[in-house]
């Protein structure tokens, strides 16, 4: 009987030291306001010719929308995240993240599905730092994110964001899961993050793998599209925080090839190349915020041309950004304010005529608001914002960011005559609660 009641009670002593050594927490953000959107297109004419507006054409058509919206200031989420101790200074652990729409009572994957889209990932830890598996965000996406007195999310959104997601969307390579992947988040992905030991430097590099299948007939395969390599590193300690990061996603990698399996000799190479420097320095009094930007769209492309043989064009166009922010805590609350600008420099191409005229365009944006925390995990917010575009005609698909909503330019023309980008507003009013 006594050796009966020893065993269960070292059993019992083993399970619960089995328990102290691992943790699974369920956390989240339900985020709701009333928010409200306009987009206004104005009417342009590059044709040389007199075309003036009429009745059924004004000057300006302006697209508006009020409703209840989610993820204002804070992303509303749900996830599941663990940890295990393996002993020897090693631990495991996986993190599953899921987007959330309450203002629906949707999700975030396809259709409105429950998926963990915004991260899910395994990792192993210890002196060495972390290697990381699974769904997750892009080096480059976080000084988009962190040196922004907004962040990436509402209608007071780094525009240097919103134009990065843009391009992603409209050049590719995107995914299944999301049109905007490679800028935000990659699939398939490994990674390393430095240990937190290093006296303030911290940084991160990412492999993400194309899983294109290779066909042993088919030249030039399997293609590249959707890979992604990137690293992000910086230091902060006290109240500087200063970062450098770069990124490349191939958008296009194709070989061309006829009905007989030969080469074509029509091939097209698209790289996104993203590099970026973000930095934060807190007076107590405000902290000052600021982010450079630079983004690549670079193309190269061969045609087979008689007699000349292969002809290669390449172009390069630039998208520059910048933002400058504020925040001043004020008793419970917190006042935020930045300005962002992103300039489009459109590569004609080395094929190009040298007298063609440059079809660049840009965008700015200004928000303020207030944040009042009721609570550690609760609070009221109030932002506002404008957008001015100029040259919206050109590249519309990806220079002319709104605010939010659905509420969406007129876009027509093609550059020649019609409606381009002109403004936009938006304002948000809602709490946020984090869990």
């Amino acid at each position: 009987m006594k050796k009966s009641t020893v065993l269960a009670a070292s059993m019992l002593s083993c399970a619960t030291a089995a328990t102290a050594q691992s943790s699974v927490t369920l956390f989240g953000v339900v985020d709701a306001g009333v928010s409200y959107y306009s987009a206004k297109s104005t009417f342009y004419n590059n044709t040389g010719a007199l075309v003036l507006p009429t009745a059924t054409a004004p000057t300006g058509v302006t697209q508006s929308q009020t409703g209840l919206s989610n993820s204002g200031i804070s992303n509303s989420r749900l996830g599941f995240r663990g940890t295990e101790d393996l002993g020897g200074g090693l631990s495991a652990s996986f993190w599953l993240e899921a987007q959330l729409a309450n203002d629906t009572g949707l999700g975030g994957g396809s259709a409105g599905a429950f998926a963990f889209n915004r991260r899910s990932t395994v990792s192993l830890a210890g002196d060495f730092g972390e290697i990381r598996l699974g769904r997750d965000y892009t080096p480059t996406f976080w000084n988009d994110s962190v040196f922004s007195p907004f962040g990436t999310t509402g209608v007071g959104a780094n525009v240097v964001s919103t134009v990065g997601s843009n391009i992603a969307v409209a050049r590719g390579p995107g995914s299944a899961l999301a049109a905007s992947d490679n800028y935000l988040r990659t699939n398939n992905s490994i990674g390393y993050f430095l240990p937190p030991t290093l006296g303030g430097f911290y940084g991160q590099l990412q492999y993400a793998l194309h899983e294109n299948v290779d066909v042993s007939n088919v030249p030039g395969s399997p293609t590249t599209k959707g890979r992604f390599f990137g690293g992000r590193f910086g230091y902060a300690s006290g109240p500087l925080d200063v970062a450098l990061a770069y990124g490349a996603s191939t958008a296009a990698d194709t070989t061309g090839v006829n009905a007989a399996g030969g080469l074509t000799g029509v091939n097209l190479d698209e790289k996104i190349k993203t590099i970026s420097l973000g930095a934060s320095y807190n007076f107590n009094v405000f902290k000052l915020i600021g982010e450079l930007s630079q983004v690549r769209d670079q193309k190269q492309s061969t045609t087979p041309v008689p007699v000349f043989g292969l002809l290669a064009a390449r172009e390069n166009d630039k998208y520059t950004g910048g933002l400058l922010g504020v925040t001043v805590p004020v008793g419970p609350g917190l006042i935020k304010a930045s300005y962002s600008r992103v300039k489009f420099d459109n590569d004609l191409g080395s094929l190009a005529s040298p007298f063609a005229l440059r079809r660049d365009a840009s965008i700015s944006k200004l928000a303020i608001g207030y944040e009042h925390n009721l609570s550690k995990r609760t609070a009221l917010y109030a932002t506002v914002a404008r957008i001015r575009v100029k040259d919206g005609q050109n590249n519309p698909a990806i220079m002319g960011a709104t605010t939010g909503g659905t509420a969406a330019y007129l876009s027509t023309g093609a550059g020649t005559s019609g409606y381009a980008p002109s403004k936009a507003m938006g304002y948000d009013f809602g709490i946020k609660h984090a869990f």
